[in-house]
């Protein structure tokens, strides 16, 4: 095993970079000239963007495999591990909750789905796993919950149709979420981070699992690193072979987008941990480090300063004015929205920085 001192370079960066990945496609210059790399797919198929919220999925169930190893280890209660992990996915999902109210805090209009929310369930569901399963039980509820998915998504009968539909707000999800999400959704019937497109997510999570694992192994660090890219490859070509009847979708998180994503991530991890962690090209990585030391924090403070930011009333609308000013000035409207998001990230790793220099590491 490793020491339980030990922290990998790799795994900090990536989480880091994921991160602020995350803020970059959020927050463009404009959302009417968005650079077309940083968009998600419109509906069926995938995008680079598509991959980064499932890689932060799969990095929360690596960190599990690290952090829950070593109380397994000491010793710990396992029920005050389990009262910290409903705590902790509580507050991680009151403060999804609280951000999607700013700025006007209407309780009658409030949104109770979003990114945060669905790290919440994700984080709550592989703890528990992780606590009181093997990694071969684990696979098995990685296969049925994607299994699961598919069988239901594509054999039941959408309400109000003959068949099953995969379109957009007529699918089995989005019926399920009108009866059972309370609050308005993100697409007015329909939501992306909804309850049952939740379920499959947890497996990028429980992948995330299986990888911590095989880094917590006794295996060599070479063999860490072929063990990770030669698993991931495998279960990307799966993805693939099972887009064939059930496509690729980022908004249904359909089984085939979770197993190209996860298996992608496997793979990105175990390059990433050859380079970085075994043959030590670490030149660049402590911006992600930084960023990845209060990864969650950083992402509500990007929300937060968005209020600023991107605010017609304050600081003059200063995307609009960057955007319309470099535009006019011939730069490509689309390449001044990207510049934008880039500087809007490089905000935010100012407090970041600030909070990783004082040693202060906040934990939702």
């Amino acid at each position: 095993m490793l020491a339980s001192s030990q922290r990998l370079v790799s795994l900090d960066a990536m989480r880091g970079f994921t991160i602020a990945a995350m803020i970059l496609v959020n927050y463009p210059g404009t959302w009417d000239h968005v650079y077309p790399p940083l968009l998600h797919a419109s509906w069926n198929g995938i995008t680079m963007t598509d991959f980064i919220f499932p890689f932060f999925l799969f990095i929360v169930g690596v960190s599990i495999a690290f952090a829950y190893s070593k109380r397994l280890q000491k010793g710990i209660d396992k029920n005050g591990m389990y009262k910290k992990i409903v705590i902790r996915s509580l507050k991680i999902f009151v403060v999804g909750v609280f951000l999607n109210l700013i700025p006007d805090f209407d309780m009658l209009d409030v949104r109770f789905a979003g990114v945060l929310q669905r790290i919440a369930i994700v984080f709550l569901a592989c703890a528990f796993l992780f606590l009181n399963t093997q990694w071969k039980v684990q696979v098995i509820w990685a296969a049925g919950i994607l299994f699961f998915y598919w069988l239901a998504m594509t054999l039941i009968p959408t309400p109000g149709y003959d068949r099953a539909m995969l379109e957009p707000g007529e699918n089995l999800a989005a019926w399920i979420d009108r009866i059972l999400l309370p609050g308005k959704m993100w697409e007015g019937t329909w939501d992306p981070e909804g309850l049952f497109s939740t379920v499959p997510s947890i497996v990028n999570g429980i992948l995330g699992l299986l990888a911590g694992k095989i880094l917590l192994s006794t295996a060599s660090s070479q063999e860490k690193a072929n063990k990770l890219m030669a698993i991931g490859l495998p279960i990307i070509l799966l993805g693939l072979l099972w887009a064939q009847v059930f496509p690729i979708n980022k908004h249904l998180w359909t089984s085939p987008f979770a197993m190209v994503t996860g298996g992608a991530a496997f793979t990105f991890l175990g390059a990433f941990y050859y380079l970085v962690d075994v043959k030590g090209y670490q030149k660049g990585t402590s911006i992600g480090v930084i960023f990845g030391a209060n990864a969650i924090t950083v992402y509500v403070l990007a929300d937060i300063l968005s209020l600023i930011f991107y605010n017609p009333y304050i600081l003059g609308g200063l995307d609009t004015q960057f955007v319309q000013g470099l535009s006019g000035f011939g730069a490509p409207i689309k390449l001044a929205s990207l510049l934008y998001a880039i500087i809007y990230v490089a905000i935010n790793f100012i407090p970041a920085y600030w909070l990783y220099k004082k040693g202060i590491f906040i934990k939702l």
